[in-house]
């Protein structure tokens, strides 16, 4: 039996976005995970469902979901408020069913969920994959001015060949949040992707970005 759940998570004002509750068999963890993609993926992320997978294994439920744009299939991202408030739906469904919610995205996924908190979305943990601190080439244009408001245990998960934030970089804006860590993942870019020289795969380095999550999650305990 597929233990995914179709859904539809109402927005306000008005719309809606589709997503994907998965329930483990068995006893579940305290945990719920929430995971938003990054702005070229969508509800079907490779990365978002291989994580899904991974945390089921470990009985943790999780809610995948995407933004308005992607739900239309239109290419230009939604702007700031319209991604926030689909946050908000998915922090909502979430919530309802109950669990100490860890709020997780890739890339602009990540970037909107670590804005939600930082303004008081209910979150107990988030999960920041290949945070996009500054646009490629252009170190300058920082996300981070909001970093310092984020109060909850914050795991930065990235890969050190990122041209959107180097290892250096994402130390420096991980800094800003009180309770925050840092994993590199090594050789991977933006995409988790690495070289073939590297002797991995990028379903290997999925796998190291979820045990990452999982393995802090435990420590937070």
């Amino acid at each position: 039996m597929d233990p995914r759940i179709e859904l539809t998570l109402p927005l306000a004002p008005g719309g809606s976005v589709s997503g994907l509750w998965a329930t483990p068999p068995g006893e579940q963890s305290p945990w719920t995970v929430v995971y938003a993609p990054g702005a070229g993926s969508n509800l079907h992320d490779p990365f978002g469902g291989f994580l899904a997978e991974h945390l089921a294994a470990l009985g943790i439920p999780s809610l995948r979901f995407q933004f308005p744009y992607q739900e239309s299939e239109s290419a230009q991202p939604d702007r700031p408020p319209v991604l926030e408030a689909a946050w908000d739906a998915a922090i909502a469904t979430a919530a309802a069913r109950g669990g100490r919610l860890v709020l997780t995205g890739r890339s602009m996924g990540g970037r909107i969920a670590s804005m939600v908190v930082a303004t008081g979305a209910p979150a107990a943990a988030l999960g920041l994959f290949a945070y996009p601190l500054h646009p490629p080439g252009r170190p300058q244009q920082r996300r981070d001015g909001h970093l310092a408001a984020i109060t909850i245990p914050t795991l930065f998960c990235s890969g050190t060949r990122d041209a959107f934030a180097t290892a250096d970089e994402l130390a420096v804006a991980a800094a800003l949040v009180p309770r925050s860590s840092v994993h590199l993942l090594e050789g991977a870019d933006h995409g988790f992707a690495v070289l073939k020289s590297s002797g991995r795969t990028r379903p290997q380095v999925w796998a190291e970005a979820a045990q990452a999550l999982t393995d802090w999650l435990v420590s937070l305990r």
